[in-house]
């Protein structure tokens, strides 16, 4: 999988993907990252890429030219084109999944400033939001496309270690403890110390339940859920009605 991503801020990318997991699986040639320095497309004086918009307005507006001139330096036939934008559509685990299967190569435009030419969006596959708020700019976003996207592709990590991560199957994930056993009075679960599997399993996703329905109950509407689950969240709502 490879992950062109243009940037007025290019740094910020490569000290991210210098570390941690998106290191070792862009040494295990699992990913490329290719970081485009928008400044370096531009046919204006001074490395200008952005300049106030017409019509009048506060903030600096990216320029048309030098965003279309790096999408088509690194734009081939397998390519996807993203812009991050705030008014795109949301981010999440389904996406992710999505274009790991149907995409070899993504473009990731970090939209910044005030905005960007509307013209831009004729180059535009598609905008990509991560959340319903306003950031400094689409570094950020384009690195969460990054790492969720890196940590599902085969030999990253143990495929065990994201099979049950929250939004898996629509449920958000079961509570965790380790050491030590008894922080202050507060204890471990017994039945997670006890080595009876089925026990354990049972007790980890009624957690995921538990969780979901407390926390984020919109996605049961969307989880394939057994007659043992239906069961103990109808005890879960019985409990909290007493």
């Amino acid at each position: 999988m490879k992950f062109s991503i243009i940037t007025l801020f290019p740094n910020l990318i490569n000290t991210y993907i210098s570390e941690s997991i998106i290191k070792r699986a862009i040494e295990k040639n699992k990913i490329e990252v290719e970081t485009l320095d928008l400044r370096n497309f531009t046919n204006y004086t001074h490395n200008q890429v952005d300049d106030y918009q017409f019509g009048g307005g506060k903030g600096m507006v990216l320029m048309v030219e030098p965003v279309v001139n790096a999408i088509e330096s690194c734009k081939t036939e397998e390519s996807l084109v993203l812009l991050t934008s705030p008014q795109g559509k949301t981010w999440n685990q389904h996406n992710v999944k999505s274009y790991l299967k149907e995409y070899k190569h993504l473009i990731i435009i970090c939209g910044h400033y005030e905005g960007f030419d509307e013209r831009i969006l004729d180059y535009v596959d598609v905008e990509i939001s991560v959340g319903d708020y306003v950031l400094t700019g689409g570094e950020i976003a384009s690195l969460i496309i990054l790492d969720s996207m890196t940590r599902l592709i085969e030999g990253v990590i143990a495929k065990e270690s994201h099979l049950n991560d929250s939004f898996e199957n629509s449920l958000l994930d079961h509570p965790v403890y380790t050491k030590p056993v008894d922080f202050r009075g507060s204890k471990v679960p017994e039945v997670l110390l006890s080595g009876h599997h089925a026990n354990i399993d049972k007790f980890r996703q009624e957690g995921r339940l538990k969780n979901t329905y407390t926390k984020r109950p919109d996605l049961l509407e969307h989880s394939n859920l057994s007659e043992k689950d239906l069961k103990y969240l109808e005890e879960i709502k019985n409990r909290k009605e007493k």
